[in-house]
């Protein structure tokens, strides 16, 4: 019987950390693409005991308290991941050559799910979480929207 696959999903997401491109950085090799999820303290929880590879972000600020985040992997080599943005032009599929657009993309809702894959090295184990599906809303302003709409009228 094969083992059942992990996977999470949030909705409403909040990302932080976004490497999309895969730029080399102090916490990053050149190529990987990757970000962080915040997560719900219930959900992170649920995630540590099922062996998931969850961190806390440090409080910025006096009286913050720390938030539960995991890293997650953007792979296209093995299961490339649907990612769709979405505008009021519609919808458009991502792939790895248009993805690091949402480096600095304005993003008004992120819906995810990652599945798990499970690693062990010198001793220790865990699951590194790998995007699967992300649907990404942008946030645009009035000229975006003023020429997304032209180009539907042009298209009739």
């Amino acid at each position: 019987m094969a083992d059942q696959i992990k996977t999470f999903k949030v909705e409403g997401a909040r990302l932080r950390f976004r490497n999309f491109a895969g730029k080399e950085g102090d916490y990053n090799r050149e190529g990987d693409r990757n970000f962080a999820v915040l997560l719900p303290d219930d959900l992170a929880d649920t995630m540590r005991e099922d062996g998931w590879s969850v961190k806390m972000l440090k409080a910025r600020e006096e009286g913050d308290e720390e938030q539960p985040y995991i890293p997650v992997t953007v792979s296209f080599k093995n299961r490339p991941p649907r990612i769709v943005v979405i505008t009021s032009a519609g919808r458009t599929n991502l792939n790895q050559q248009t993805v690091d657009m949402l480096d600095f993309a304005d993003i008004r809702n992120v819906d995810l799910i990652c599945r798990g894959y499970d690693w062990t090295v010198n001793g220790k184990s865990g699951t590194k979480a790998y995007l699967q599906t992300m649907f990404v809303e942008i946030e645009e302003d009035e000229l975006e929207r003023k020429y997304a709409q032209r180009n539907s009228e042009d298209a009739d």
